[in-house]
């Protein structure tokens, strides 16, 4: 299991009968997978690497089609005027020495022509396995951004889930603030307790009230930001599948560092595109030397003539005017002004760049794996003292109310003890929420894709 999956498949019944619910009432509620899925066809910047990818294939095709010869045709058609010939003279026209001259007179000429890039230090054929990688490196690119989508996707939902549950915290909270209220009048009017300190009951009241407001916002909030990374700009009202995170959830085995570490070096889009990065720079350095090298090229050619200052007919002169040509031409660079060996040195100085942007990524994945890790251990360890605190302070908070019933103790103590009861819930909510993520967040890294 990856990404959040145990949070989807423990709570599988919880998310049919949401899914039941939401066929009921017609509001569609989205689960994490069906989120992720949206995501990855419609958000605009994944969308927009996949065109440079399509962008690269182009560049690809066309370096493998420079590899063949090139094939041209060509025609031209020229019309003559002369008003004053020279009488009992000789011109010449298409090559042929012709004695009577009209005034106005038409020449054309049809040819085809060939040109192939026998050798030339196999720049052309490098060319193509530069635009290979650059091909790989557009799709790396996109695995890239889908990456971190599903990463971003995954932070909003299970803080869509934490802000869920800190609702119904609150909601219980404010259950208990008005029956202390309601106790509290009565204990006013039987003389046991002043307006003021009632005063104060219905002030934590209120605090509550605001409170559930404030985390019902968070809550809006969070899926405001989720609809707007899946792109969706209608008016209809989005909502999320909600299953309960069990505490085992919270309490399973974290996966070793250096293991997530080791996993995410072989299979990350990021690594694997800067070392492709670095295989780039070693084409570019033969390509950048190439340039010193002799070219070698062959041309040929087919050509006729036409010309009406001729008596024969059109398709005679076609056939006695018609040629064949060939050729072969060799390129000897002596003197580039220095070009080829600042093309070398630029390539060699791509290279180190590579390698160091090789390590710098490998730097910033183990810093992302590392700060992961320590998240889910110390939210864990906090997660496993939040719960003996809560049970702490809810033991506490049950004496201290009875006592407060009984007269025993007075409204300060009473809010106190709930003030604290109420810090220690939100605690082991918290914690427990983000060691489920950081985990999760892990096996992310580890196996690269959601199950």
């Amino acid at each position: 299991m990856t990404l959040l999956t145990g949070i989807l498949l423990s709570m599988s019944i919880n998310v049919a009968a949401q899914q039941l619910d939401s066929k009921t009432t017609g509001k569609r509620q989205w689960t994490l997978k069906e989120c992720i899925d949206y995501a990855l066809q419609n958000n605009i910047s994944l969308q927009k690497t996949r065109l440079s990818k399509l962008s690269a294939q182009e560049d690809l095709l066309q370096s493998k089609t420079a590899l063949l010869p090139s094939l041209s045709a060509s025609t031209s058609h020229n019309a003559t005027y002369r008003p004053w010939p020279e009488t009992g003279s000789a011109t010449v026209a298409n090559g042929y020495a012709v004695t009577s001259v009209d005034k106005v007179y038409y020449n054309g000429t049809y040819g085809i022509s060939s040109n192939w890039t026998v050798w030339n230090g196999n720049r052309n054929r490098n060319a193509v396995k530069l635009n290979e990688m650059a091909t790989q490196q557009a799709e790396l690119d996109s695995a890239i951004t889908a990456n971190t989508i599903q990463e971003q996707i995954a932070q909003l939902y299970v803080q869509i889930l934490y802000s869920a549950e800190a609702i119904n915290v609150h909601k219980s909270s404010l259950e208990t603030s008005k029956k202390n209220e309601e106790r509290g009048k009565e204990f006013v009017n039987v003389g046991k307790m002043s307006k003021a300190d009632l005063s104060q009951l219905t002030s934590q009241r209120a605090q509550d009230e605001y409170n559930i407001v404030e985390a019902e916002s968070n809550l809006r909030n969070f899926k405001r930001q989720l609809k707007e990374l899946l792109q969706i700009t209608s008016d209809e009202e989005f909502d999320v599948v909600v299953p309960s995170a069990t505490d085992e959830m919270a309490l399973q085995v974290i996966p070793a560092m250096n293991s997530v570490y080791a996993a995410a070096l072989e299979q990350r889009p990021e690594i694997k595109n800067a070392q492709l990065g670095i295989e780039t720079s070693d084409l570019n350095i033969k390509i950048a030397k190439a340039q010193k090298l002799p070219t070698i090229g062959v041309s040929a050619n087919a050509a006729t003539n036409t010309t009406s200052m001729s008596n024969n007919a059109w398709g005679s002169q076609l056939k006695t005017n018609f040629n064949l040509g060939a050729g072969v031409n060799l390129s000897i660079p002596l003197f580039d002004n220095r070009t080829t060996k600042t093309a070398v040195n630029k390539a060699n100085i791509q290279k180190m760049n590579y390698m160091l942007d090789l390590k710098d990524k490998q730097t910033a994945l183990y810093s992302t794996i590392e700060n992961y890790w320590l998240q889910a251990v110390t939210n864990q360890n906090k997660f496993k003292a939040a719960k003996v605190s809560t049970e702490s302070q809810q033991t506490s908070y049950d004496l201290l109310s009875e006592q407060f019933r009984l007269g025993l103790k007075n409204i300060v103590e009473l809010m106190t003890g709930k003030d604290n009861l109420l810090q220690a819930q939100q605690n082991e909510l918290q914690s427990k929420y983000l060691t489920i993520l950081n985990i999760n967040m892990l096996k992310f890294y580890e196996s690269g894709e959601v199950k």
